[in-house]
């Protein structure tokens, strides 16, 4: 039987938007949450695991990541993966080589750390007094949150925690010095995309394999064998002139595959959404991240949310928070909302669910 674009869109949906489970079986089952800064009108890991977790609530997340078996680290992008998988990245080498002055700071660091158990960045560049520094993105940050946060890229030092959203750090220890093999490591780098992302548009996977120069900068040169032998392992099938990829042990055309009357508010960096690519294949209509867009030219707004109502993202909403209030201010593709009393319910009751997850009253005081 021939796949339909249809039958793709209620797979991904089915597989993605799973029955929701305990927090470390959700990170377990998505293999990375990627993480982001923006709070409108929560961060978008919490966005995204509070479809996915029982009873989630925002900030769970960063609550208990002391105990998870969990680590901040960069995968395709910076999030939380399993330490299985972080270890699959490890030990990392960076296209950049510290020069012996830098080198000499990092020790020193080091040595500080180790020394204190858990520091926050305050306390090193009071200790250090490193200065300031030109950061990423052309404005100038504290040159001791730089080091550290470069010391934890190369795997010197890990995320401890954080303290009103900022990072603290301790030592690394007990990961292994011997490097994994690097088709096996590759591959099951590979698997974890493939597994949270699929099914996969051939031009979208290809890409994914490439932002692992992040995750795994040693192994630049062998992304794409590694995209050929995906190809190779993969289920795929042609539709519309595209092809696409997914696990081999899983059907797309399963009976058993259903996601009923259901509305969501997605994040921006959601899996259904993350793929702008697969997203206007099979909504026909193109979603952009706007936040860092001046304001007058923004179609949509500063962190619309894609709303997905049964199968179709329909439109969009940006929502704040307001004292103890959830203000809601939504958009359609069509214009204006669907007119059947189904949906104004399930309306009702995502907003309801949101306030919950904020912790607002369901009636403002």
């Amino acid at each position: 039987m021939a796949i339909t674009l249809h039958q793709l869109r209620r797979f991904a949906l089915a597989r993605s938007l799973f029955a929701p489970t305990t927090l470390p079986a959700a990170i377990a089952k998505l293999g990375f949450v990627q993480a982001d800064p923006i709070r409108a009108p929560a961060r978008a890991q919490d966005l995204t695991l509070r479809h996915r977790v029982k009873g989630y609530r925002a900030g769970d997340l960063e609550r208990r990541y002391p105990k998870l078996d969990v680590e901040e680290d960069f995968f395709v992008n910076y999030g939380f993966v399993p330490r299985s998988t972080q270890a699959l990245m490890h030990p990392r080498v960076p296209q950049s080589v510290w020069t012996p002055e830098r080198t000499a700071q990092a020790h020193a660091v080091l040595d500080f750390v180790r020394a204190h158990g858990v520091v926050h960045p305050r306390e090193v560049d009071a200790h250090f007094a490193h200065g300031s520094a030109r950061n990423w993105f052309g404005g100038s940050s504290n040159a001791s949150t730089q080091l550290l946060d470069d010391m934890h890229y190369r795997g010197l030092l890990r995320i401890a925690g954080r303290v009103s959203g900022v990072r603290t750090y301790a030592v690394r220890d007990g990961m292994s010095e011997t490097a994994p093999d690097p088709t096996q490591a590759l591959d099951a780098l590979v698997d974890v995309i493939v597994n949270k992302y699929a099914p996969l548009p051939e031009r979208s996977l290809g890409e994914l394999i490439s932002h692992l120069r992040g995750g795994a900068p040693q192994w630049a040169t062998q992304r794409a064998a590694a995209f050929q032998r995906a190809k190779q392992r993969l289920a795929s099938a042609r539709v519309d002139g595209v092809t696409w990829y997914w696990p081999a042990d899983e059907t797309p055309t399963s009976r058993r595959l259903t996601n009923g009357d259901m509305l969501r508010l997605l994040a921006p960096f959601d899996p259904v959404v993350w793929d702008r690519r697969r997203f206007a294949l099979f909504w026909g209509w193109a979603y952009r991240f706007e936040a860092y867009t001046p304001a007058p030219k923004r179609l949509r707004g500063y962190y619309a949310l894609p709303l997905l109502w049964r199968e179709q993202v329909i439109g969009w909403g940006n929502l704040a928070v307001r004292g103890d209030r959830l203000d809601v201010d939504l958009g359609y593709v069509a214009g204006s909302p669907p007119t059947d009393a189904a949906f104004a319910q399930a309306l009702e009751e995502e907003l309801a669910r949101l306030r919950t997850f904020l912790a607002l009253p369901e009636t403002p005081q």
